[in-house]
């Protein structure tokens, strides 16, 4: 009898031994994959998507990594309550992309606590939040607002009426690329801008300003548009008041509407921002975020490209 419980007990410890043998050894497979959460702002938005493309992509590339995305639907609270899941989750490392800059702070000072490193992609926050985290990736605004101006200018012979669609008063690509737009205009004394005014990033938006303007008769000899789609709502206006050959227009982000507009001659000049960059960019950064390795600049900038008639092609194939 004393042998048959022996024997029981014995074969009670080795079943124990084994299912925590295996519970280590999963736990250990977990452990040797980065896992990464996402909070993205909204899924429907067609420069944004080919940023989570690229994310999706270094997932499937990198077996090692895996990438869990979530689609906060522009909603800033909806976005907190997700950063907290992928707390909770255990994430290595969180990359957040702001529905509002002016949110983020709440979900980064929660990501401190839980000793997780967070990585900010495209929207850069407050300066109070940048001292929080790991990194931003992004492309430098004010870089898109000079080099887009400077080429309007040669265009203009560096003299000309100016008219300045913004994007969504307050946000920071509006703010800069405008001041990198009036830097330029500074430096040109024969340029002076006569027109501004928001057409919030939209298409229709930017119909109705440049329509607006145009009946106003003042003189206009170039729109230069904080982002691609009002540009082409300039364009659209300007075409159907017949005026578009007397004005030179141009955009940012080098969007594939927009790089067939300046394949046909309608829009001047654009300025490529690389979402596939940043949204690979942002992944590379918190895979280091999560094995704890130092940066030597918290910016991890990818530059703005400039584009024209002549180099259009090369813009047109990076979409394909």
């Amino acid at each position: 009898m004393k042998a048959k419980k022996a024997l029981s007990w014995f074969m009670v410890l080795a079943l124990s031994f084994s299912f925590l043998t295996g519970c280590n050894a999963l736990a250990g497979k977990n452990k040797d994959k980065i896992v990464i959460g996402a909070a993205m702002p909204v899924f429907d938005d067609k420069w944004l998507s080919y940023l989570y493309d690229a994310m999706k992509k270094y997932d499937q590339e990198h077996i090692e990594v895996e990438v869990k995305m979530v689609d906060a639907k522009n909603d800033a609270s909806k976005q907190l309550s997700q950063v907290e899941t992928f707390l909770a989750e255990g994430v290595d490392a969180i990359i957040i992309c702001p529905v509002d800059t002016s949110a983020v702070k709440p979900m980064v000072e929660e990501a401190n606590s839980a000793n997780v490193p967070v990585v900010v992609v495209n929207r850069i926050p407050t300066k109070d939040v940048l001292d929080k985290i790991y990194a931003y990736v992004g492309s430098e605004s004010i870089q898109a607002g000079t080099m887009q101006m400077e080429k309007v200018a040669e265009l203009l012979g560096g003299k000309g009426n100016v008219a300045i669609m913004n994007g969504e008063l307050g946000h920071e690509a509006t703010v800069k690329r405008t001041e990198g737009n009036k830097q330029v205009v500074k430096k040109n004394p024969g340029m002076k801008i006569v027109r501004e005014g928001t057409a919030k990033w939209q298409r229709a938006e930017g119909i109705q300003l440049m329509e607006n303007w145009i009946q106003s008769g003042e003189k206009i000899d170039a729109v230069v548009a904080n982002n691609d789609e009002m540009a082409i709502g300039a364009i659209m206006a300007l075409e159907a008041a017949g005026k578009l050959n007397d004005v030179v227009v141009a955009g940012v982000d080098g969007t594939p509407d927009a790089l067939e507009y300046v394949k046909a001659g309608k829009l001047k000049v654009s300025v490529f921002q690389d979402p596939m960059g940043q949204g690979r960019g942002a992944v590379e950064t918190a895979v280091k975020a999560a094995r704890g390795e130092k940066l030597n600049n918290k910016f991890v900038w990818i530059p703005y490209e400039l584009i024209t008639k002549e180099n259009v092609e090369k813009y047109i194939s990076k979409w394909k």
